[in-house]
């Protein structure tokens, strides 16, 4: 193990290269525990990332009306009771500002600081087999040889946007993901905002009072639940904190990673009592109709119907327009299938005469001009500001944007191009020694709280490491055996779901030549961690390690 960071000049074109024994890439939710947990073994540890702070997609997604819709309590790391309870969150659904500042507050009190280097992109890691390191170089000019590396860079962090022409127009262009640290002056702007997905839906709730006019380009209406969102009190505060125990032992085993989990079974219970459950849900103000309602709603098509049409019945008693159904209410795809946003007063900002929905389902946007947007039918709709609320290339593309090569010189990129599959979410066969966080084929990677499931895949890796340290062992590997069977049980858990059936970005299907599949293990976070565990008990069996 290196104590301090060695330098030497070799395989780097004279440039100096220095020694660690992890690199974490990324400074988020994992990263930061990433960081702290390798540190705890002794390693010597680099962490780097884009951002000038840490916070990771908290630090970028800065955007108007940015909060969370997981509730604050469940929003934390179980790790230490102390950090838990010393933080205390203002609100039940926490905004961007709150939980940028609790990620600070984690980085100070774990004095994480020290080992992250910010304002630096990793261009490229590429896996030496001569010496069994990696060597990691940044545009900074940083060459780094590391026996480990860790991805921590998020499911939601690759911004999608593909239109011709974004760099003529006159205005101003922003990218949700990319929202700049300094005010952006809205007032009184004509305003276009493309994409109406949880992203597009806070901005538009948040920004329509504000502009002097808006246009929402919509190509699929989305389902939404209203967000039921209250100040905290001292009593509520100390009430939360107080159960952190059962928080610790409840959280990781649900199926999502959430306190609440599946309680009933459709078909065991009266139409009437089925009703009750839904309002009851649905009155929570939270996501507890997608995930803790009814385990059928995945799998049912009759089920899940029912559902959908209690959603649109409520939508529809919020639009006073009834021409603004067919453009705001989901009709060709059932609830649950997409990802499903909290939402406060986002229909009622239509009602306002400033407001404006244009539908681009069957006259898409074509390009941008120097005035604005165009659509093919030739329209230019002229706007000050634009706001792409466009989504991302989820859970892989933050990994080919970087060039990552592993044995043989194979390429990270050009594999997932052909086929996106990893082994349990957490590493690739052909890439020895590197670990992964929020990546395909596990549950954060689209159904997890993701608090619940970054924690159990940090504390994986950690404990994988620890056992090749342990056992003087220096790289493994998951055989292309192990990696096979973890594809065909994920796949067969999934394609049973009716996500698997809708397109959406679960299945990678809102990115142009993107291989399918469903992003994200649907076999549940308990299950999920369950598999893990057995795994790393019995020695690891299926992964070569030497």
């Amino acid at each position: 193990m290196t104590k301090t960071p060695n330098k030497d000049n070799c395989r780097s074109g004279g440039r100096a290269t220095t020694k660690f024994d992890a690199v974490v890439v990324g400074a988020g939710i994992a990263g930061l525990y990433q960081l702290y947990r390798l540190r705890e073994l002794g390693l010597n540890v680099r962490a780097i990332d884009a951002a000038s702070g840490v916070g990771g997609t908290w630090y970028w997604n800065r955007y108007p009306g940015a909060r969370v819709d997981s509730e604050g309590y469940q929003y934390q790391y179980l790790f230490s009771e102390d950090l838990y309870k010393r933080w205390s969150w203002s609100e039940r659904f926490p905004s961007q500002p709150e939980i940028e500042r609790w990620l600070n507050y984690v980085a100070d009190q774990l004095d994480l600081r020290k080992d992250i280097q910010f304002g630096t992109t990793v261009q490229s890691a590429h896996f030496n087999e001569a010496t069994e390191r990696w060597v990691v170089v940044t545009d900074k000019g940083n060459v780094i040889d590391t026996q480990f590396v860790v991805t921590c860079c998020g499911v939601l962090s690759a911004p999608h946007v593909s239109f011709p022409g974004q760099e003529a127009f006159k205005g101003q262009v922003f990218h949700t993901a990319r929202w700049p640290q300094q005010p952006v002056d809205l007032d009184e702007k004509l305003v276009g905002v493309v994409g109406n997905g949880p992203t597009g839906i806070q901005v538009i709730q948040t920004i329509a009072e504000k502009v002097g006019h808006l246009k929402v380009f919509v190509r699929t209406p989305q389902y939404i639940i209203p967000m039921k969102n209250s100040k905290y009190t001292a009593g509520d505060v100390e009430a939360y904190k107080s159960r952190f125990k059962t928080l610790t032992e409840r959280l990781p085993h649900t199926f999502t990673g959430f306190e609440h989990d599946v309680e009933y079974a459709w078909a065991g219970l009266p139409p009437q009592q089925r009703r009750r459950v839904i309002e009851d849900c649905w009155n929570d103000g939270s996501v507890k109709l997608w995930i803790s309602s009814f385990a059928e709603l995945f799998f049912d098509e009759a089920v899940n119907a029912e559902i959908s049409e209690f959603v649109r019945a409520k939508m529809r008693e919020r639009l006073r327009d009834p021409k603004l159904y067919d453009l705001l209410i989901p009709s060709d795809y059932g609830f649950g299938t997409h990802r499903v946003p909290l939402e406060q007063n986002f229909l009622e900002a239509f009602h306002r005469v400033n407001v404006e929905v244009v539908s681009v389902k069957t006259n898409p946007i074509e390009r941008i001009t120097t005035e604005g947007i165009q659509t093919v039918d030739g329209t230019v709709h002229p706007l000050d500001v634009i706001i792409l609320a466009t989504g991302f290339d989820a859970a892989t593309g933050a990994l080919t944007r970087i060039d990552i090569r592993g044995r043989d010189g194979r390429s990270l990129k050009e594999d997932w191009g052909r086929d996106i599959r990893t082994t349990m979410g957490l590493q690739v066969h052909g890439y020895p020694n590197l670990f992964m966080t929020a990546v395909p084929l596990a549950p954060v990677a689209a159904l997890c709280n993701a608090t619940t499931c970054l924690q159990q895949q940090v504390e994986w890796i950690t404990g994988c490491i620890s056992y090749l340290r342990d056992n003087n062992l220096k790289v493994i590997e998951p055989s292309k055996e192990l990696e096979d069977q973890w594809v065909a049980h994920h796949d067969e858990l999934a394609n049973a779901m009716l996500i698997a059936k809708t397109n959406s970005w679960y299945l990678g299907s809102n990115v142009e030549g993107k291989p399918r599949r469903v992003l994200a293990y649907t076999g549940g976070a308990g299950n999920y961690r369950q598999k893990c565990d057995e795994v790393a008990a019995s020695g690891y069996p299926g992964f070569t390690a030497h």
